[in-house]
């Protein structure tokens, strides 16, 4: 029986593989202000994925569909600057969230 010897590299790149092929991560959904309304829309998309009257209410619908979609809601404040993130990935090392 023939064996082939794999570097620490060729071992760590079909673990990463393998590991990709499992965790899909989606669009990334922000949360942003805009013409009165807050919007959710989802990281490279041109058009809202669904306006909201509330900030709370943008954000709750946003976390549905980045817990679905294994991503990120990143919320905007009416600045349009990021004032929070929040991850609903599959991430390796989740930081110690205690607002939430």
């Amino acid at each position: 029986m023939a064996t082939t010897k794999k570097t620490l590299g060729q071992e760590i790149g079909n673990i990463i593989n393998h590991h990709t092929k499992e965790i899909t991560m989606g669009k990334n959904q922000h949360v942003v202000k805009k013409d009165g309304d807050w919007t959710v829309k989802g990281a490279g998309n041109s058009k809202a994925t669904k306006k909201f009257d509330t900030q709370k209410q943008a954000i709750d619908f946003a976390k549905e569909i980045a817990k679905n979609q294994n991503s990120e809601v990143v919320i905007h404040g009416k600045d349009g600057k990021i004032r929070d993130k929040d991850s609903y990935g599959n991430d390796p090392n989740p930081p110690k969230d205690t607002k939430h």
